[in-house]
């Protein structure tokens, strides 16, 4: 059903190498090669960069790249209407997300949904937020949800909604019981932070470069459950993150989230993303829509926590 020279075309574009391609396709070398090259004479143009560590896609390539991702997925949604099994409960959802959702959020989500739907099966890739965006748009995942800073290309959103960053401590710190905190009212307190390649990082920088404060964190991690953790176990530290991260955990801990006030950590924005002009399946929109309902409920109480 799908073109033989098509699905060669993806696995080179994929993996960036004639034998690594080969590989997947359980095929020789030279077959592949062949039907790139029979590809390229049809087009007319070079689809590939051809260099000593491997074939980069030319900018004609990305094009036919992308339709290529599409023609795959909606050949699977086909061929699975077709032998009966695309029905609700009986498909399995590959979701992309970085850490601060795989805590609570989307296990819980995911565990609700399967109540309604036993057969469910779902696939959860925890990785970093640019990552996250990359396995959706290369057909590695059906769905991703993420912090985001700006537009990704290629992408669609069905759901956003402003993620702004809260500050977090135990009940009983000094600053635990203020409506709103600055950035300096945190200078005199230990700080914990997450890598710098995380949102909260970036807008923290940023913040701080912006009104000329310095800060020594006494903790960092690429982890954000050690961040939490430190913080929970340290009675006048602070760390930063996002409120659908950590409210849950935090309101079972005795813990506080209180928001701040620089427009800057205010700045990104929570993402549903699929795949652009991709036609979901039944099962993979019948759990976005699912989310979409759990995230809004969530956006209410942070509404409220920031009132």
């Amino acid at each position: 059903m799908q073109s033989t020279v098509l699905r060669y075309f993806y696995q080179v574009g994929r993996t960036g190498s004639l034998t690594a391609a080969a590989e997947r396709l359980h095929v020789a070398v030279s077959a592949v090669s062949r039907q790139i090259a029979k590809l390229e004479e049809e087009t007319g143009v070079p689809l590939f960069e051809r260099r000593a560590r491997g074939m980069v896609l030319t900018q004609a390539g990305e094009v036919l790249m992308s339709y290529a991702r599409r023609n795959l997925l909606e050949l699977e949604q086909v061929l699975a209407e077709v032998k009966g099994i695309n029905a609700v409960g009986q498909t399995l959802v590959t979701v992309a997300s970085s850490e601060g959702f795989a805590w609570d959020l989307l296990p819980n989500v995911m565990a609700q949904f399967r109540q309604q739907y036993p057969g469910m099966q779902f696939k959860l890739n925890v990785v970093g937020a640019n990552h996250a965006s990359r396995m959706l748009a290369d057909g590695e995942a059906d769905i991703s949800i993420t912090y985001s800073l700006a537009p990704v290309e290629g992408l669609s959103v069905s759901y956003r909604e402003a993620a702004p960053i809260f500050a977090l401590m135990r009940r009983d710190h000094p600053l635990a019981q203020r409506r709103l905190l600055s950035l300096g009212d945190l200078q005199p307190y230990p700080l914990a932070l997450p890598e710098e390649s995380s949102t909260v990082r970036q807008l923290f920088d940023i913040a701080c470069g912006m009104r000329g404060l310095l800060f020594a964190p006494a903790f960092t991690s690429h982890s954000l459950g050690a961040v939490y953790r430190f913080t929970q176990q340290s009675q006048q530290a602070v760390a930063l993150g996002g409120f659908l991260t950590a409210h849950g955990r935090a309101a079972e801990d005795g813990m506080a989230l209180v928001p701040m006030a620089e427009s800057e950590l205010h700045q990104r924005t929570l993402q549903v993303q699929t795949m652009a002009a991709r036609k979901l399946p039944p099962a993979v929109a019948a759990f976005s829509d699912f989310l979409i309902a759990a995230m809004r409920q969530v956006e209410v109480q942070q509404d409220l926590h920031s009132a």
